[in-house]
């Protein structure tokens, strides 16, 4: 069955004959032979493959045979896989290859042409011709037939170009039984293919779980960002493999790999999990060449409106038949001829070559601004939109981060904050700083997020980490530890150091836990020299990060502190460390839960950095406001910190409220339930009488604006989806 996991067979089903009986003979078929051959039934449509599942009785993407990968099986496919099994698999998945189809402009044109408007526009000018309207026909003619021409010709040309963009066929090495390894074209790489990853770096040609070894992606094709994200070896449990949870475990087809790193084994290696068009790159060509249909209102309202000019002319037609043409004794020919013209006056026959030509001119408009448009016709939509989304890093402030200062604790009290974080002590909150990052060092540049780059370099430690060519030992830094390390972070050189601080020790980073979204954090494993205990530095957002300290730890006017720096707009992350076990070797490193590395920890302080607004921000949101377009801000940052952003950027005016709303899911005995505070009032001062009500409608009178975060606004979207329109 192809449904057996994780080598899928093509079913096998027996070869039978229908023969002309003999007369003697009772039977209507005769069995030639009993034969088990492997036979696979599957089809094409529009690029994906389906094959025929047996068990399931129908057939299914192709993809869905990769569903149910554990983790650990993920990683029992590093030996790879023999010509037998890779062969087996070719046939059922099919090449590597994301195909664009581009038409040739003879279909094109049969497809353009056999639009009803265009047919109706045909039907006109013959009738035009009829009655000697020859120039007018003639006019109508040639600016059809220059807009249809620029309409097949742009059509093609952006079909051309995103065939170009993706078609991929590289070079890769793939590992075989026995430790052969063979170069072999990325279109015979099939789904459980255990790939070596060159350390210069590559792009992609397939969705892949990274095994061994580190990688410093550009994932920009996909996501739009630019910043690089680092990607660290999938863990060896027993979880199922899904490439989102994995997110930071999985390399994605079409990604640039910016760098490899090797630590154990020597070797970068993933296995390939999605070919073709099941690869995100290749989800992303196809939600290009087959949108989902939209069932716009604006659309259907103009079909309505045609078809009201149609009942129209049609009534106005009969009546001028009935009672001018008849009784005049017009002849017969003369008053379907009337009667038709009537028709192209009250729904014109330009309409579709006037709104392609200005449809072809907002594109060239579009185009001067850097703007390529795959839709043309969408652009007359955009008339239509009354809100836009706005990310808050990079789009509506500065792209980079500066350190503003640290808030550091003594006796779990905040003492002053320090804007220069190299002058701290040694110690925890140093160290956590100079450690507790994902920056990679690329041809003498730091590579990675940018707050981390600013995090580093605030504290003058220098980042080194071992070349593929080098062997362990040769590097004087690394010599100092008596294991394997990723990276080695030494201190500034002792002229630049105070003197009560010199001599200082590197510290040596055995393993990185990578940032997520969903956790809100991340953590690094260092060791000092010479010691045999190892500790654990966490950064992330502070309400995560003091959520996992001990309570004794964490200063009681944490709170009221945080408070102070996101309502002046700037960005704050939390710092904590934890001291672990003995750690003897770097693979024992590896294999520390992360789980029980991020718990029990001891707060450090804050980070504060200043994110600084983009002096066109205001104007453009002024623009759209006066344009009736409401702009709202999605950020993943603090809300008290949109909401200082927001009313920089006027997106809120001063005069404008701020409401926070709270969304608690239902429980055991209690139903969903909405609250509403003030920003004024969120330091729990008595709010407003009325806020607490579910329909709002006792909401202050004057315009507010409603901030909320994800979790909350997951339960407005299930449990009060009345109020989403308000929202």
């Amino acid at each position: 069955s192809l449904e057996q996991h994780p080598g899928a067979q093509p079913e096998r089903r027996s070869s039978v004959a229908v023969v002309v009986p003999d007369e003697d003979e009772s039977r209507d078929t005769v069995r030639l032979h009993d034969k088990d051959e492997n036979l696979l039934r599957y089809y094409l449509f529009q690029g994906m493959r389906y094959v025929w599942l047996e068990r399931r009785q129908a057939f299914c993407r192709v993809s869905v045979l990769d569903e149910g990968w554990s983790c650990a099986e993920l990683h029992l496919c590093q030996a790879g896989l023999d010509q037998q099994e890779h062969g087996a698999r070719r046939k059922i998945y099919g090449p590597n290859l994301i195909e664009v189809p581009v038409k040739s402009y003879a279909r094109l044109l049969v497809e353009e042409v056999l639009n009803p408007f265009y047919l109706f526009q045909v039907l006109s000018m013959v009738l035009w011709v009829c009655d000697a309207y020859y120039y007018y026909a003639a006019c109508i003619f040639l600016i059809s037939t220059f807009s249809l021409g620029l309409s097949l010709y742009e059509t093609r040309k952006q079909s051309t170009t995103l065939r170009n963009m993706a078609r991929m066929s590289v070079e890769v090495r793939v590992r075989r039984p026995g430790g052969e390894e063979l170069v072999v074209s990325s279109a015979e790489l099939v789904p459980g293919d255990c790939i070596r990853l060159p350390v210069a770096g590559a792009v992609l040609p397939c969705d892949a779980a990274l095994l061994s070894g580190e990688c410093m992606v550009n994932e920009s094709l996909l996501t739009g960002e630019s910043v690089p994200v680092m990607k660290t070896p999938l863990p060896a449990g027993g979880a199922a493999y899904c490439p989102e949870e994995h997110r930071r475990h999985t390399l994605f087809c079409g990604t640039q790999i910016i760098q490899a790193k090797a630590y154990v084994g020597g070797e970068v290696l993933a296995v390939v999990t999605r070919t073709g068009f099941c690869t995100a790159k290749g989800d992303l060509i196809s939600s290009i060449l087959y949108p989902k249909p939209v069932s716009f209102k604006f659309y259907k309202d103009a079909v309505k409106f045609v078809l009201f000019l149609a009942i129209l002319g049609r009534s106005g037609r009969e009546g001028w038949i009935l009672f001018l043409l008849l009784p005049s004794q017009v002849p017969v020919g003369q008053i379907i001829i009337r009667a038709l013209d009537l028709v192209t006056v009250i729904v014109p026959p330009a309409l579709p070559a006037a709104m392609t030509v200005g449809t072809i001119y907002a594109q060239n408009r579009l185009k001067k601004q850097g703007i390529f448009c795959i839709s043309p016709p969408r652009i007359n939509l955009c008339g239509k939109i009354r809100l836009v989304c706005f990310d808050k890093t990079g789009t509506l402030t500065q792209e980079g981060l500066d350190v503003w200062g640290v808030v550091p604790l003594e006796q779990q009290r905040f003492l002053p904050i320090v804007h220069e974080p190299r002058c701290l002590p040694a110690g925890a909150l140093l160290y956590a700083l100079a450690t507790c990052h994902a920056v990679s060092p690329l041809r003498g540049q730091l590579v990675g997020d940018p707050v981390d780059i600013k995090m580093l370099e605030s504290t003058g430690w220098r980042l080194e980490m071992m070349e593929e060519e080098e062997e362990e030992g040769e590097l004087p830094a690394f010599q100092q530890f008596e294991m394997k390390v990723l990276a080695v972070v030494k201190p500034p050189p002792e002229e630049e150091q105070p003197r009560d601080r010199r001599h200082q020790a590197p510290l040596g980073i055995l393993r990185r836990f990578p940032f997520s979204s969903s956790l809100q954090r991340m953590s690094v494993l260092v060791k000092l020299p010479g010691e045999a205990s190892a500790h654990a530095y966490i950064k992330g957002a502070p309400e995560m990060v003091a959520s996992l300290c001990r309570k004794e730890t964490v200063p009681p006017d944490f709170s009221q502190m945080l408070r102070h720096y996101t309502t002046d707009g700037f960005r704050v992350l939390a710092l904590a460390c934890k001291a672990l076990g003995t750690v003897a070797t770097f693979e024992e490193a590896l294999q520390l839960p992360r789980d029980s590395v991020e718990s029990g920890l001891n707060f450090l302080g804050f980070l504060v950095m200043k994110n600084v607004l983009k002096p066109e921000s205001a104007p453009v949101i002024q623009l759209l406001r006066s344009a009736n377009i409401r702009p709202v801000m999605v950020t993943g940052d603090n809300m008290l910190t949109a909401m200082n952003v927001a009313r920089g950027c006027r997106m809120v005016e001063p005069r404008e409220g701020v409401i926070f709303v709270t969304a608690s899911p239902p429980g055991h005995d209690k139903p969903a339930a909405l609250k509403f505070v003030l920003a004024e009032h969120s330091q729990g001062e008595e709010q407003p009488e009325g806020l607490q009500q579910r329909d709002g409608s006792s909401l202050p009178p004057r315009h507010c604006h409603f901030a909320l975060n994800g979790k909350s606004f997951q339960v407005v979207c299930e449990h009060f989806s009345e109020l989403l329109p308000r929202v």
